[in-house]
């Protein structure tokens, strides 16, 4: 067998296929090319076309001209006197005429149709070759046709003697491959300026392309056609709010997710963004006016996360992470880290009492015994009693007597004003709730570690609003910070275990804005901070004539009278525990907003 049979087959090479590219830069440098040239072969026809006829058309008038020049009443003189003849006076003055002006022919004929000029003398005498009724019919004839010295642009005019009397005719020919030439002679520069043209259009083709690809990072069309549908499929998927803005500060876009943390609709599309959010924070943060990362910001009731990317065309993308729920656990953290505390603190409070007591029966003073047990007692029944007299709800009652432990275990002490009085007619207790246990908490830091130290409460009711006054006896805020301190994300205190703080205050005032009230701080008559917040439509009208009985001050007595573990514990239930102490199991809602 020969090595030629066997050798392997060589592999089949594989033929370049070519087709319509898939770049956009690609096709639309060519479809911009091909209307390009078809645009320049277009304008070209069109010019083309009306050139032959306008070259046919100034040849005729040129041969009509030189006949009606040539046609003159001497002519017709000389016509009408001689013969016919090659060295006639006739001939002789068209031959003139023909050389200067350029003419093929200049014929003269008598009203017979006779020859009385021709290039070749033998003609002369001989009938012309083409009918010249028209012409002696006393009208001028414009043509293009063929006669005996071929085809010509022809101008035909009566020949009129003296008195006005058509006595014959004069016909000028021009030679039709003059005009050819003309026409022939202009493409080169016609083409030469539609090549130009066409160039100009290629380079600007080819620049707009350029961009374009830049522009697409050289995608092909499935592969911006996939994109797209992996972007709709990616912003309305994830869980995070992604809000896209142009150059000019108007949305662009927003995924389902932030039409649900920002409590707007698809309608927000295309319109600015404060106009859409109005002025706050959040569109402070989302337009870039504050910058940093995980910004703070309070849209409604949801406690939101922040981060804006400005993008190349000068708008940016921002994303939004809803963090309430991660609020309400790291106050719910703080809230039971505060109250084991106070549980840790009571723990020792009564071993010492208990060893009081053990020590009174050891040494058999009963009577001391019961007067040191129903002194105890009676110190916490009396504040509870004190709270229930002013704050008719129990679950408010409940919060301030377990603020209340809390203070006077961290050495402030914490008191309603003799003026105080706040019915049981809130239309939202929990809403006061949350404002009450942010301003108390915020006055027992300030207040921390001062001698002295106090906290009062002041609860006020006009008509249906309530006002609410916290003052403490701490350094109070600076004039200039007493607008700061409103703002989510700030505050002079260490971060706590949920790593973010600066919402306490923030989520006071907005709760008042949102009822219509307000929210601010000043100097407190002993040199504190006075926060006062005003909340119209607090309370519901009273019912004369009630279906169900509400629980009385006397259910909040003995709740908050069973110590100060089981006051706390009510706050952090809600008002149904704190009316029925057989209530056991905890409800996170309420500590969330008691927190």
């Amino acid at each position: 067998m020969s090595p030629a049979q066997t050798s392997p087959p060589r592999p089949r090479a594989r033929r370049r296929r070519f087709g319509w590219p898939q770049r956009v830069f690609s096709q639309v440098l060519l479809m911009q090319l091909a209307i390009a040239t078809g645009v320049t072969v277009l304008a070209t026809g069109l010019f083309l076309a009306p050139l032959s006829a306008q070259l046919d058309d100034q040849a005729m008038r040129r041969a009509l001209a030189i006949a009606g020049t040539t046609a003159s009443p001497r002519l017709a003189a000389d016509v009408t006197r001689t013969q016919p003849s090659a060295r006639g006076p006739v001939q002789t003055e068209a031959e003139r005429i023909r050389t200067s002006t350029g003419a093929e022919y200049v014929v003269v004929m008598d009203t017979r149709g006779v020859r009385w000029s021709h290039t070749d003398p033998a003609a002369i005498g001989r009938r012309v070759s083409t009918d010249p009724t028209d012409v002696l019919a006393g009208r001028d004839v414009m043509e293009i046709d063929s006669g005996t010295l071929g085809r010509s642009a022809r101008g035909k005019t009566p020949l009129r003697d003296a008195d006005g009397r058509i006595v014959g005719a004069v016909s000028v020919g021009i030679e039709y491959d003059s005009v050819r030439d003309r026409l022939l002679a202009a493409i080169p520069g016609l083409l030469a300026y539609a090549g130009g043209a066409l160039a100009a259009g290629a380079l600007a083709a080819y620049l707009i392309s350029r961009r374009l690809q830049r522009q697409t990072h050289d995608l092909a069309f499935s592969d911006i056609s996939a994109l797209l549908a992996e972007r709709e499929a990616m912003l309305h998927g994830i869980r995070e709010g992604v809000v896209a803005l142009d150059r000019n500060g108007s949305v662009r876009l927003m995924n389902d997710e932030a039409q649900r943390l920002l409590g707007l609709g698809p309608e927000a599309a295309g319109r600015p963004l404060d106009e859409v959010l109005g002025r706050g924070r959040t569109a402070d943060v989302l337009a870039g006016r504050v910058t940093g990362e995980d910004l703070l910001t309070v849209r409604g009731h949801r406690v939101l996360i922040a981060n804006r990317m400005p993008t190349d065309d000068g708008g940016a993308v921002a994303t939004l992470r809803d963090r309430t729920e991660l609020e309400r656990l790291g106050r719910e953290l703080d809230s039971t880290r505060g109250l084991i505390d106070a549980l840790r603190a009571q723990d020792h409070e009564h071993a010492n009492r208990m060893h009081t007591l053990l020590g009174l029966l050891e040494l058999e003073m009963h009577e001391e015994a019961v007067e040191f047990v129903t002194e105890v007692v009676g110190v916490h029944r009396a504040t509870a009693e004190q709270v229930t007299e002013k704050v008719h709800d129990p679950l408010l009652a409940a919060l301030l007597v377990g603020k209340a432990t809390v203070s006077a275990e961290r050495g402030a002490s914490l008191r309603l004003t003799p003026d105080s009085l706040l019915p049981d007619l809130l239309v939202d207790p929990r809403e006061l709730v949350t404002v009450v246990g942010n301003l108390v908490d915020n006055a027992l830091d300030a207040v921390a570690g001062t001698p002295g130290a106090r906290i009062d409460v002041s609860f006020r009711t006009e008509g249906r609003t309530v006002v609410l006054r916290v003052t403490d006896s701490g350094p109070g805020v600076p004039e200039e910070r007493r607008e700061l301190i409103f703002t989510e994300g700030w505050s002079t205190k260490a971060l706590p275990l949920h790593g973010k703080r600066g919402l306490g205050l923030p989520l006071v005032r907005r709760l008042a804005e949102r009822r219509g009230g307000t929210a601010r701080v000043a100097d407190g008559l002993d040199g504190g901070a006075e926060f006062t917040v005003v909340l119209p439509d607090a309370l519901t009208e009273p019912d004369p004539v009630p279906d169900v009985p509400a629980p009385g001050p006397e259910s909040a007595a003995d709740t908050a009278a069973r110590g100060p573990e089981a006051a706390a514990e009510a706050a952090l239930r809600g008002p149904e525990a704190a009316a029925d102490p057989a209530l056991r199991r905890p409800d996170p809602e309420p500590a969330e907003e008691a927190r």
